[in-house]
């Protein structure tokens, strides 16, 4: 009895309606003080940085007042110019705060070089071709030459030179085959 009449007293009523109001108060001052602080609604259009060397990208940046991060170079795209932006994250267009991280993909100065395996020599040219096209190498001319095995590479060239395993090419370059015909 004691505890229904405490509840509904002038003392208690009072008490909980300052609680409640206090409340909304210090609810609505944190959420008016994030909106200022985190500059709720202010926002800045993320430009196309695509095909712009750094020197560049830094002043577009600077200018909008974002920042970069570039994350790692990938593989070489010849349709883009060496050390230009290929990727970047956020994407072109999308809504940031001032201040913030974009983070960027650059195109490496050329392809790079690979090496050319061992155990292709005297190997089927059925064999040979797919290794060769999936380290990322064309394959040029085919040469015949007299040999007793048919088909079997002889020997692997680059613009005239030969290769041995352990060379490194540049990934697209053509390797001609010189292939025995089976004449001997």
């Amino acid at each position: 009895m004691k505890l229904f009449r405490f509840i509904f007293s002038k003392v208690f009523l009072v008490q909980l309606i300052l609680a409640v109001v206090i409340s909304v108060g210090l609810v609505f001052g944190a959420l008016k003080y994030l909106d200022i602080k985190t500059n709720h609604n202010e926002t800045i259009e993320v430009p196309d940085l695509s095909k712009f060397e750094l020197d560049i990208v830094d002043k577009k940046l600077e200018e909008m007042n974002l920042r970069r991060e570039v994350l790692d170079s990938a593989n070489y795209n010849p349709n883009f110019p060496p050390y230009s932006v290929l990727d970047q994250v956020p994407k072109p267009g999308k809504k940031v705060k001032e201040n913030r991280k974009i983070y960027l993909t650059l195109n490496p100065s050329g392809y790079i070089d690979v090496e050319i395996p061992e155990g292709l020599i005297r190997n089927t040219r059925r064999q040979v071709e797919p290794t060769l096209i999936a380290l990322g190498f064309k394959i040029g001319e085919i040469i015949n030459r007299p040999d007793i095995a048919k088909g079997a590479i002889l020997e692997l060239r680059h613009k005239g030179e030969e290769l041995n395993a352990g060379d490194y090419l540049p990934k697209t370059s053509t390797i001609d085959l010189v292939v025995g015909d089976g004449s001997l």
